[in-house]
This record gives structure tokens, sequence and C-alpha cells, in this order.
């Protein structure tokens, strides 16, 4: 059965209601879109195939053209309702021209291809017998053979979305790419917590973590109706992120890609869309980007810019991507403190027992570094003073208010200041903004107070002085 089709945005409307009815598929299936001539940002071609049969929003499998980056990008798609809970491109995006064609080959193979049958993607599945494509009740899309045997599983390959009933072994993983090539966040399972992490080039820096009570080790985990479930070594369950928003059962787990946030969602039928149970990170300072390179977040969950300058002119660095030409074999440089600031980022090793000097030392030393994190252990209660080193000047944020301890310096040229200029801070700019935060408080309790007594003034009876 073949079908050759010119997706466009009003037939895919069309599609989504005619073209897939039941859920499987057998082989000698293929479907073909034509992709443009010309490209369109705007354009989105898409077929569904096959879809489970439960009340609404249940899972589809579709063929897609998209958009991205100048060209179209072909994959395989699962969708629950409207949000996309798996692509076969997630990874490695297999673009092509003309035509996107699907595939169930005779002998079991499931191919994504293009022009001249080129081959973008494919399960590997030749020659074990696979007979049908099949999705789940659960979102799983699977290849099976004719005793129902599964041979290949989208669940064996997880993108940035978890689904109900899906686990995640020690040592896997779901990630989520940003806009920028250079940086991606990942939720990591790992033997003692889960993480999570913002990668940016080839270092990672974790900025939230769960650890299972009583330091037990972690196996895998699955999520449930309720939460998402941490099970050890034997099998058991040894802890719970739980679902606190609604009575409704989760649906699935997403790494979100503009944020970095981690979630549990539900479906809310009163509203006919999906909203969280719960979310890893709760304020916006707290996220891993939540200010541009060289910006701080501060109490206001606004961001104010480090602008950094090396001359009067107020050239350098300005809520960019750094100082231009880098530091290695440009001149000498320092260490500019920020008072009142830390970073929500962590890199993964760091130097304990040192100095904040040392500290200083290590970073102006290492030709990758951009600033450093020095904590004499005060904010934590202990006595260990750590040293973290960061190849990105990003996740600064004002520490709390009281909370002493922490020393953030950045790497700047020798002679730069903090300048003067109207989106620049100076030293004192994280204790401008304390103030300025306090000042709005007083203001809007001062004026609260004032319309509550000017009201009662003027409802008080008046006097009455006939005796």
């Amino acid at each position: 059965m073949k079908f050759h089709l010119f997706i466009s945005l009003v037939l895919v409307l069309l599609f989504s209601t005619h073209v897939y009815c039941k859920s499987d598929i057998h082989i000698g299936y293929s479907l073909t879109l034509e992709v443009p001539v010309v490209y369109s940002a705007g354009f989105t071609g898409r077929a569904f195939l096959i879809e489970t049969d439960q009340t609404v929003p249940n899972f589809r499998a579709a063929l897609s053209v998209e958009p991205i980056k100048g060209n179209y990008s072909c994959s395989l798609e699962v969708f629950l309702g409207d949000v996309k809970v798996w692509n076969s491109g997630h990874y490695s995006q297999f673009y092509t021209w003309d035509i996107c064609k699907l595939e169930l080959t005779k002998d079991g193979d499931l191919q994504l291809k293009g022009p001249k049958d080129r081959v973008g993607w494919r399960t590997g599945t030749s020659g074990q017998g696979v007979e049908k494509l099949e999705i789940l009740e659960t979102g799983n899309l699977v290849l099976a053979d004719g005793l129902n045997r599964v041979k290949w599983q989208s669940f064996n390959f997880p993108t940035d979305v978890m689904l109900l009933g899906q686990r995640l072994n020690v040592a896997t993983r779901l990630t989520s790419f940003t806009s920028n090539s250079s940086t991606f966040y990942s939720f990591e399972i790992q033997r003692s917590k889960l993480l999570l992490y913002l990668s940016f080039g080839k270092r990672n820096y974790s900025y939230w973590e769960y650890k299972p009570p009583n330091n037990r080790n972690i196996t895998f985990v699955e999520l449930g109706a309720k939460g998402l479930e941490v099970f050890g070594d034997e099998y058991s369950q040894i802890a719970q992120i739980p679902s606190s928003r609604s009575t409704q059962p989760l649906r699935f787990l997403a790494l979100v890609n503009r944020t970095g946030n981690l979630g549990l969602y539900f479906y809310s039928p009163e509203n006919g869309t999906f909203e969280a149970a719960f979310q890893a990170l709760t304020t916006t300072c707290d996220l891993p980007l939540a200010c541009r390179p060289y910006g701080i977040c501060t109490f206001s969950n606004a961001c104010s810019c480090i602008r950094l300058s090396t001359k009067e002119d107020g050239a350098g660095s300005d809520c960019n991507e750094g100082f231009s030409g880098g530091f290695c074999g440009n001149g000498p440089v320092e260490m500019l403190e920020l008072n009142g600031a830390t970073s929500v980022l962590r890199p993964a090793s760091k130097r304990v027992n040192v100095s904040k000097e040392a500290c200083e030392d290590f970073c102006l030393r290492d030709c990758d570094c951009l600033a450093a994190l020095f904590s004499s252990g005060m904010a934590s209660g202990s006595n260990l003073r750590e040293c973290f080193l960061y190849a990105v000047v990003m996740g600064i944020k004002q520490t709390e208010r009281g909370i002493t301890g922490m020393t953030y310096m950045v790497k700047v040229p020798k002679g730069t200041h903090l300048s003067h200029g109207k989106s620049g801070v100076k030293k004192w700019v994280l204790v401008m903004v304390g103030v300025v935060d306090s000042l709005i408080i007083l203001l809007v309790f001062g004026g609260l107070g004032y319309y509550l007594i000017h009201r009662r003034r003027k409802n008080r009876p008046p006097t009455d002085n006939n005796t």
C-alpha cells in the first residue's frame, strides 16, 4: 500500500482525521510526503499513521516534514494529544529534499528515505521476523513479530520525555537541546542520585539533584501515576518524587528545552491542557540560563548586566558571550569579585581545602577558565573550603540575605572596571537592588495602610453633639 502526498498546512488537518484509523501497520507498507522546493519557516507537513484506541488525549504516530535551520527534516514522531513525546530525529536529524518516505520493508526493517532511496534512519531489524509496527496504549512504538515479541521499541531510545510506565536505568538520560547549538540540558540517573546538567562544549554543570534517603543506591526509575518512583538494588521502591497538585494521574515527565526545568505533567479535563504537578525548580533565578552570559538574576527575578569595560567609553563585555579575543596570550588578566553573588551551576569537579587566593590563581592560570566560585563553608555550616572553576559566566544570582562565605569572581583583562553605563552594575549594585526591593515592599504596605486608615475614617459615623 503506497501513498504519495503533498502535505500543506491545510492538508495536515485532513490527514489528522482521515489517514490513521488503527493501531498497527504491516510489512510492505510505505508512505511518501513531498517536500516543498522553496524553504518556508512556517511550513509543517504531517501525516498521522496509527493511533491508540483511548479517550482523548490518545497516542498517535506520524510521519513529519519540518523546517529546521534552512533545511527540511524527515522524521517519525509520537504525539500524546498535541504534545510531541518521541522523535526519531531527536539526536540526529535526517535532512532531505523532494520526498520524505517511511517504509516497513518486507524483511522487517523500518526506514526513513529520501530521493533515490537514500536511507536516513532505520531500526536495523531486517531478518528478525518483524511483521508489524504498532503503537501501544503506553505510547511505546514497537516492531513485533508474528508472536507479538518485541524486536524494537521507542522506549529504548528516550529523548526529552518519559511516559507513564516507562523505565530509565542507571547511566541513561533524557536530553533537551537549546536554541544555542553549544549548550544542552540532560536529566541523568546515577547510582547515588538524580541530576540535572547544563552541558557547554565538553563541560557539564549540575544545577539540581535528588538523593534517596539513607544514601541508598539507585537501579532504575519509573514514572508512576502519582510520581517518579525510584527503585534500589533489590528492585524495591526506595523513594518517590510525588505529584503534588492534582488527583489526576501523571501522563509524562519532560525536560523543557526552553528553561532546563524538569516537570511532571497531568492532563486537566477541565482546561483541556497538560499542566505541571511538580517542577524541580520553582524560582526563575534557580534556572541555569535565567539570564544571558554576564548577567545576574536579582531578588526581583529580573536580570541585570555585569558591564565590564577596559576603556572609558565602556567597550568590553556587556551581557554578551564575553570579551572578544579570549584571554590566552592577550595580556595580563585579573579576577574581579562580585560581592553578594553566587552561581546555580556546579562543575563536575572541584578543588577542596584551598584558600580564596589559591582559587583565584587556579582560574588565572587556566586559559579556559572564565570565572570561579569560592566557598568558605560558612553558608553550609561546615569548615570545608571549596573552589569551582567555570568555562562560562552563566547561572549567576544574588545570594540570599544574610548568607556569607560565597565569593564569585570573573576573569577580566587587567585594569577592567565595572562601568557606570545604564546597563552596567557597580560593586554595590547587588546591595542597591536589595534596597530597591525593600523600598517597593515598604511603599506597597505603606499605601495599603494609608488606604485602610482613610477608609476607616470615612466610614466612621458622625459624632452627635446634641445632648
